[in-house]
């Protein structure tokens, strides 16, 4: 049985014999590929026609990859704008009194704070951490910020001096306040990523709060576990 697309081999053959791929033909003449392949198995291109290929071949997977990769950044985009549109739903639904604040001050003191030592405090390299610890500690408990004592912890290529007043505004806290920096020597000959600034520890002495706080984080997840295994 002759095929519907055999009237045009004349044609798919020439094209070959001009350069053109497989994939070119395929997509111009609507033609199978396992069709062409059969048809066009004898012909032999030149090897200036195979490097052409070759080019032109590269050059079109450079432009796929490249639209691939914009492709996935747009998806990557929707997903993060379709989170934080899920995370403002739930944030509507909580209330903003002292109560909530607090636990949730509580919750990130149980993983990121001090807990084995005489003190309240907390390290980390996020501004954003420690500005709603320290905004809480003033607030709520009425922790006086000369009274709050700050020190950092820095790579060996980090200006102390610079590391201070970087997390001095970024703190709104009082630069006499950032009394002692500890060197990471084991860096030594490593450079720093630009956007790091080292980890800022920040002390406020009371060793109550930091007991309330463990205390509090450790009863709600209790009970919240308790209530969800009923």
């Amino acid at each position: 049985m002759i095929s519907k697309w055999f009237k045009l081999k004349p044609k798919v053959i020439l094209l070959r014999k001009q350069g053109k791929s497989i994939t070119y033909i395929e997509k111009n003449l609507g033609i199978p590929r396992s069709t062409l392949s059969g048809w066009l198995k004898d012909i032999i291109l030149s090897k200036k026609q195979y490097q052409s290929l070759r080019k032109r071949s590269n050059q079109a997977l450079v432009v796929a990859r490249k639209k691939a990769i914009l492709w996935h950044n747009n998806q990557k985009v929707e997903r993060f704008r379709f989170a934080e549109i899920e995370a403002e739903k739930t944030l509507i639904k909580i209330r903003n009194d002292s109560e909530v604040i607090e636990l949730a001050l509580a919750m990130l003191y149980l993983g990121e704070g001090f807990k084995k030592s005489v003190t309240t405090g907390m390290g980390n390299s996020d501004p954003l951490i420690l500005n709603f610890f320290l905004k809480i500690i003033t607030s709520i408990y009425k922790i006086d910020l000369e009274k709050i004592r700050f020190e950092l912890h820095l790579r060996a290529d980090q200006d102390p001096e610079l590391m201070k007043k970087y997390w001095a505004n970024e703190l709104n806290a009082p630069l006499h306040r950032f009394r002692q920096v500890s060197i990471d020597k084991r860096t030594m000959g490593n450079p720093t990523y630009p956007n790091y600034k080292g980890v800022c520890l920040i002390n406020c002495g009371n060793v109550a709060i930091q007991r309330k706080l463990v205390y509090i984080g450790k009863k709600f997840c209790e009970r919240t576990i308790n209530i969800l295994r009923d």
